[in-house]
């Protein structure tokens, strides 16, 4: 019967995956991999803090920036800038699309192959394509009915 991964392990797997993209793993940056890869996830910043403080270690707000910074531009997590009030670090890394409702302030994962795009044929000289971040605004139905009256209701 095969036995679940120990603590030890994790930590040292995590080190690896950490060491592989040319991060030097310290205690903090460790934890904050932990939580962020511990499931397919979308966590702000402040969540993150949250998270890392709950298990009753310290990390500092700018600690948990400096090291989100680190492994976006790493890749370890994608950052997606929503609506310039916030950002989430998402770690699914592969190509998707993202729906977010502004009300719930969530941000939901859709395929990559549900989005129908037209890239542009001509890109500046010595530039190619990077990634698409492709972020759907939803709001609710029952607003736009209720803002449709209420404009009708002005006219009359």
């Amino acid at each position: 019967m095969k036995q679940p991964p120990s603590e030890s392990s994790d930590r040292a797997g995590m080190c690896r995956k950490l060491r592989s993209l040319g991060i030097t793993p310290t205690a903090q940056r460790i934890t904050i991999a932990s939580l962020l890869l511990a499931k397919p996830q979308h966590l702000t910043a402040d969540q993150v803090l949250a998270l890392a403080n709950a298990g009753g270690r310290f990390v500092s707000k700018a600690t948990v920036y400096n090291t989100l910074g680190l492994f976006a531009r790493r890749g370890l997590v994608r950052e997606l800038a929503i609506a310039c009030e916030r950002a989430f670090y998402d770690t699914n890394t592969a190509p998707h699309g993202h729906y977010y409702d502004p009300e719930t302030r969530q941000l939901s994962d859709f395929a990559d192959d549900e989005l129908q795009r037209r890239l542009p044929q001509k890109l500046p000289p010595g530039k190619q394509i990077d990634r698409i971040d492709v972020i759907v605004y939803l709001r609710n139905l029952w607003l736009i009915h209720r803002h449709k009256e209420t404009r009708a209701e002005a006219f009359e």
